[in-house]
């Protein structure tokens, strides 16, 4: 008998019970596609899609096919900066957030 779990219905599981994991998901990706790790933040960025809004419903939000949008957050994605405001555009709304961004000093 297996004891893992589906890594993907855990997110969902976990963003359903704790809106501040959801929140933490969504900065973290804005963050790392700011600091040049745009391959995390489409991964982390599509379970947080899947955990949320849904790439069906998502499709509707922004007006693209599910299936360009499950390319766009994929690991070889590369999604135009339109499609990514529109996507973080949405689970901001879905998550009722903003977003700050913020220079800092490094050492």
């Amino acid at each position: 008998m297996a004891l893992t779990r589906n890594f993907k219905q855990t997110v969902i599981e976990r963003v359903e019970r704790d809106p501040e994991f959801a929140k933490a998901l969504l900065d973290e990706a804005a963050t790392l596609f700011l600091s040049g790790d745009p391959e995390t933040a489409r991964l982390i960025l599509r379970d947080l899609v899947n955990a949320t809004v849904g790439f069906e419903q998502l499709a509707v939000l922004t007006d693209k096919p599910s299936k360009s949008l499950h390319r766009m957050l994929s690991p070889k994605g590369n999604p135009s900066m339109d499609n990514l405001a529109a996507i973080f555009g949405a689970v901001r709304a879905r998550l009722k957030v903003g977003i700050e961004a913020h220079t800092v000093e490094l050492a």
